[in-house]
């Protein structure tokens, strides 16, 4: 596990810093041999972040809390916690099965290790209200953004960005929240849960055709939110120029009406070229390009106020060449 410290340089303002949420206990969730979501996905980046002399004087690494049954409960429904609460007990040490609801791994901490990647992601919300940072990252596993308010799937079990979201509203009376999905996949669990409420405004570009099917371009939110959603289709095989124009043509006009407070990232790194789940072919400097304009969207109205959460990505040398490349792009 890292050092808790914080790691800054004597001459660098603590509010020039970038907080990283990890813990060496994240590779408790075991998925077994040959399942593409293992931890050296997140430890290569970490390892990366822990050797670079030009980031490491930049970032601090403090220590966090798991969320609590209370927390989920702002986001997940009481019938689906209890499932997950029951489904854990029956798995023994060494053991591996799939989550009754879906496509998702469990073994015998699947999901302490959960609800401990959803407390990153609030301790992320922390750090960037009270100053400690204009932007956290949180880098945990298992992902989040397939999770529903009542359905585990996707390799998910908790929504971490959704259960962030709501307890920066609740605890920061934060009023309007942009979340970008750049994972290769559509987040359908968080729109989902957001989608009647015009307090989150949810952006996602995605690799279509590609599971779980959901996030087209007619999918815009429905009742009070019908407008706060906006899905841009991938084609395989396109790089991230697609992406980019969607925010700068799409996603930069909307907010000017919508005027974010704080901005979430789902930060899914398997659009990356040569990732093993996508057939996108994004370049480390175009997650550094995307991290420059959600950058300039934060300063421009959400006090530069940012909490990145790693999502997809599943080659763990690639990953640590996004995330390097986003970090940097973050600090310029």
């Amino acid at each position: 596990m890292p050092d808790a410290a914080a790691h800054e340089a004597d001459d660098r303002p603590d509010q020039a810093a970038i907080t990283i949420l990890y813990d060496a206990r994240f590779e408790l969730h075991d998925t077994g041999p040959d399942h593409p979501e293992q931890a050296q996905r997140v430890s290569a980046i970490v390892e990366r972040l822990q050797h670079s002399a030009s980031l490491k004087p930049w970032l601090r690494w403090p220590t966090f809390s798991a969320a609590t049954r209370a927390d989920l409960l702002r986001v997940h429904s009481p019938a689906y916690v209890e499932l997950l609460d029951a489904e854990q007990a029956g798995v023994k040490p060494g053991e591996h099965r799939l989550l009754s609801t879906g496509d998702t791994v469990i073994s015998a901490h699947s999901v302490a290790v959960a609800m401990l990647a959803s407390g990153a992601g609030m301790a992320g919300v922390d750090a960037v209200m009270h100053q400690q940072s204009p932007v956290a990252f949180a880098l945990v596993r298992p992902p989040g953004h397939h999770a529903t308010r009542e359905r585990g799937m996707g390799f998910c079990l908790t929504n971490h960005i959704a259960v962030a979201a709501r307890y920066a509203q609740q605890h920061y009376a934060i009023q309007r929240i942009l979340i970008v999905d750049i994972d290769v996949h559509h987040g359908n669990g968080t729109q989902a849960i957001f989608e009647a409420d015009n307090s989150v405004f949810y952006f996602s570009a995605h690799q279509h055709p590609l599971y779980p099917g959901s996030g087209r371009a007619s999918e815009k939110g429905v009742g009070a939110g019908t407008g706060y959603t906006m899905n841009v289709d991938v084609p395989p095989s396109s790089d991230e120029h697609i992406l980019l124009r969607a925010l700068d043509q799409q996603l930069v006009p909307a907010m000017r009406q919508f005027r974010p407070q704080l901005i979430m990232v789902s930060a899914g790194l398997d659009a990356h070229a040569g990732d093993r789940l996508g057939a996108l072919q994004y370049s480390d400097r175009g997650y550094g390009e995307v991290a420059t304009r959600l950058k300039q969207l934060a300063e421009t109205y959400a006090q530069g106020r940012m909490v990145w959460l790693l999502e997809g990505g599943y080659v763990p040398l690639q990953n640590a060449d996004a995330v390097e490349a986003m970090i940097g792009a973050l600090l310029r």
